[in-house]
């Protein structure tokens, strides 16, 4: 582990808070009939209601003019009209009716949508506002809300050092209700990171090119060598294949160590604890330059594989980048 990921947690004592709480409920919480707690059918219910007006009012209409369909399908002939394109006549037709007839195709819509979703013990983080984990349920909320708008499948999977739970994509407002749900019940196993096998496991899974959203912090350091070369491997295939985006969940407490004194720290992801005399400025300094190597490393990776970047904060809003990234990827495609 790096020294940046040892650290991790200092912004903390720099808000004089600790990580908002988390909102799921302990074992001995209310269940519905149906086995799920009351209090995560209410997160659910106040999840569809914050970003069903985005969706009606802005990202549906968006998401549909980026993401495309993998071809055309036959709608129906129609007799041919002046200034139609001649290579479209159906020979068949017109050779029965004796009239030029033409076939009519129209986009050929459905898509196929899976959530990757990173639910490790860094994602359960977040200095103001709320955790990177709850930022990670409510952008899926508005992703999988778009996709069923255009009538698409979503599927979920769920991952940290592992594979921890997979939904295979469907169509239908009760199947997103239900991968909202899933998000905010679950109880991951693992505490560590393995964005590679979660990807691994997707591409082999998926039988045709799809459209991946990864929701994850992406806590790869460049000094974790191996990590970062399994990582880039796997990456590259995946963007091949598929149409690939990376939504990186950020906190501005994770980006500078504070001036906070001698702090006992703790990695979210190992457990393990260190000192840090974060009064000294060559180690804040030093904090910085890795944060920094680590941000710039991920950003040109995506950028020489092709993979379109979503930053999102923990303490700001969510739609100005991503009505962004929409728009920039509306114009490249039509150009």
């Amino acid at each position: 582990m790096s020294f940046t990921g040892r650290v991790r947690e200092a912004g903390r004592r720099l808000f004089g808070t600790a990580p908002a709480p988390s909102t799921l409920p302990g074992p001995t919480a209310p269940v519905a009939p149906g086995g799920v707690p009351r209090e995560v059918l209410r997160q659910v219910r106040l999840i569809e209601l914050r970003t069903r007006g985005w969706v009606n009012s802005l990202f549906s209409g968006e998401y549909h003019s980026v993401f495309k369909g993998q071809g055309m399908e036959f709608a129906e002939v129609r007799e041919y009209q002046h200034g139609d394109d001649v290579r479209a006549i159906d020979w068949n037709v017109t050779a029965r009716t004796g009239h030029p007839y033409i076939k009519k195709h129209v986009e050929e819509r459905e898509l196929t949508v899976m959530l990757l979703v990173d639910l490790s013990g860094s994602e359960q983080f977040g200095t103001r506002g709320r955790l990177k984990a709850e930022l990670a349920a409510e952008l899926a909320a508005v992703l999988a809300l778009s996709a069923i708008r255009n009538n698409d499948r979503v599927g979920l999977l769920i991952f940290t050092d592992r594979v921890e739970h997979v939904v295979p994509p469907k169509k239908g407002r009760r199947h997103v209700l239900r991968l909202i749900r899933d998000l905010l019940a679950f109880r991951p196993r693992g505490r560590g990171t393995d964005i590679a096998a979660a990807l691994d496991y997707t591409a082999r899974m998926l039988s045709h090119r799809s459209i991946l959203f990864v929701l994850s912090d992406f806590q790869l350091g460049p000094d974790d060598q191996p990590a970062f070369d399994s990582f880039r491997r796997v990456l590259k295939l995946a963007a091949n294949r598929h149409d690939l985006v990376a939504i990186r969940m950020l906190d501005r407490a994770e980006e500078a160590l504070p001036d906070a004194g001698l702090l006992l720290l703790t990695d979210p992801e190992t457990g393990e604890d260190v000192a840090v005399d974060t009064g000294r400025e060559d180690i804040r300094t030093r904090y910085g330059s890795r944060s920094d190597a680590e941000q710039n490393a991920l950003r040109s990776l995506f950028r020489r594989l092709a993979v379109d970047e979503v930053e999102v904060r923990t303490d700001t809003s969510y739609v100005g980048p991503l009505l962004s990234f929409f728009r920039a990827r509306e114009r490249k495609r039509s150009r």
